[in-house]
């Protein structure tokens, strides 16, 4: 059974004091409103400790929005994997397009964190997604196999079990946009075949596979209904408690 899944990516918004009191107001709220699914909150470096002393474990994982390749040394203002798992958070979100695109994230370079993640026992987000040119070309499904076959698919199945797929076309983040459901779907589910194909039906089926693309909720519920959609990778609507309580909310009846 693949894990249902809304991790929110407050990305570089917040001050300390802000994001203890929203972590704070969300878990309040998740002790009110229980949900059966996982609920991540993926914060800027320097509130993970924070974060892990105010989140309940029972209510709500803590996670990274990054970490390095390297394991330590001279390179400075890079954060490493064993240092973000001595916070306590259990989660790190890799291959973000954002990283990709502003600081050039290399599917080698990628590769290489996703690894120092695994071995410090940190449960990855791994995002893939196209910008708006390919999917124009209609030649989105090819850019995201590669995407996978070249940071993901020389890690065992083992691995693979403790990695999840963060589908984000780039077009619909931060603008507004979003991809129609049916877009979604095909991706999801395009993703899990490619894993399928690779590993087996088994791991695809066990894989849980993220939308991350202007979810809000307005549309989280119709999102979460389609069957390779397990959940969401929420940006935006991460920063308000309520928005991000009413997409768990829209999970856990489109999951019932």
């Amino acid at each position: 059974m693949r894990k249902n899944i809304v991790a929110g990516n407050w990305k570089m918004n917040l001050t300390l004091q802000e994001g203890i009191d929203l972590a704070s107001e969300i878990n309040d709220a998740l002790e009110q409103q229980p949900t059966p699914h996982t609920v991540v909150v993926c914060a800027p470096f320097i509130h993970l400790v924070a974060l892990h002393a105010v989140a309940a474990p029972k209510h709500m994982a803590i996670g990274a929005q990054n970490c390095s390749e390297h394991t330590a040394g001279a390179y400075t203002g890079e954060v490493a994997a064993d240092m973000v798992k001595s916070t306590g958070a259990q989660y790190v979100i890799l291959g973000h397009s954002e990283r990709r695109q502003y600081f050039g994230e290399t599917h080698q370079q990628l590769k290489e964190k996703v690894q120092q993640a695994l071995q410090q026992q940190l449960e990855v987000i791994f995002c893939v997604g196209e910008p708006l040119e390919v999917r124009e070309a209609g030649k989105q499904n090819a850019y995201v196999a590669e995407q996978l076959q070249a940071s993901l698919f020389d890690f065992s199945e083992d691995e693979m079990r403790h990695i999840t797929i963060a589908y984000e076309p780039i077009w619909a983040i931060g603008t507004g946009k979003t991809a129609t459901t049916q877009q979604a779907q095909e991706m999801h589910a395009h993703i899990r075949q490619l894993i399928a194909q690779h590993y087996g039906a088994p791991l695809a089926d066990d894989t849980t596979i993220l939308y991350g693309g202007s979810c809000k909720p307005s549309n989280a519920e119709q999102l979460f209904q389609q069957p390779d959609i397990d959940g969401g990778l929420i940006g935006g609507a991460s920063l308000k408690a309520d928005d991000f309580m009413q997409i768990v909310a829209a999970l856990d009846k489109a999951k019932q």
